[in-house]
């Protein structure tokens, strides 16, 4: 005997995407809002695969740009340098500052393209009507909520270094267009996360059951 994934939408509820509250809609059409936080309430994103294809496209081009272009220049007395995430990484590494090159390099370049790849496996599995794995896939998407709550910290540890260096008499750092570029990753896969429906996900297994029903 199998079991059925059943889904709240199937038995007659709705949930909230803000506080998570499983009700009863107010009508088929329009669900009304959440008797706890007042949220208007959705039983599936609108154009959800659409939207997030979208900016996880626009971020994936992003990223390339992101790892390429300078992302600081540093100026002395006698020299002026322009340094990428890699380069960066690389000259962490090399004087000896191994644990902050890792965290760089998994911050920087790791993270987001893990969380691009993450994406565009769900959005595949959702548009494919895949059935297996759902949880696994479900709790892949949580940890890229997670993830992301985090994505920011490395973008506001250079803004907060640049500054410290430029209080500095003798040397100055600046930030190059690899930093606006990486930024728009960062943001743009915040967004996309947000605009996936984790929901889709069980959909494809209660219309399997309706099939074989």
């Amino acid at each position: 005997m199998t079991s059925v994934a059943r889904t709240g939408m199937s038995e007659g509820f709705v949930s909230c995407g803000a506080c998570g509250l499983l009700s009863r809609p107010a009508g088929a059409e329009e669900p009304g809002e959440c008797p706890r936080c007042g949220e208007t309430l959705e039983f599936r994103r609108r154009d959800a695969i659409q939207r997030t294809w979208a900016l996880v496209i626009t971020a994936g081009i992003c990223y390339l740009p992101a790892n390429i272009l300078p992302v600081v220049r540093t100026t002395t007395l006698t020299s002026e340098e322009t340094d990428t995430i890699i380069s960066g990484v690389v000259h962490l590494y090399a004087t000896g500052s191994w644990y902050l090159a890792l965290i760089l390099l998994i911050a920087s370049v790791m993270i987001p393209l893990a969380k691009l790849s993450a994406l565009a496996y769900l959005l595949i599995t959702v548009q494919r009507g895949a059935v297996r794995n759902n949880r696994e896939r479900a709790r892949l998407y949580r940890l890229m909520e997670i993830i992301g709550r985090w994505s920011m910290v490395d973008v506001f540890a250079a803004t907060f270094a640049v500054g410290l260096v430029r209080l500095q008499p003798l040397m100055s750092v600046a930030p190059q267009p690899g930093v606006l570029f990486f930024s728009g990753v960062v943001i743009l896969t915040i967004i996309a996360a947000e605009s996936f429906d984790p929901r889709l996900i069980w959909d494809s297994s209660q219309g399997k059951q309706e099939t074989n029903d």
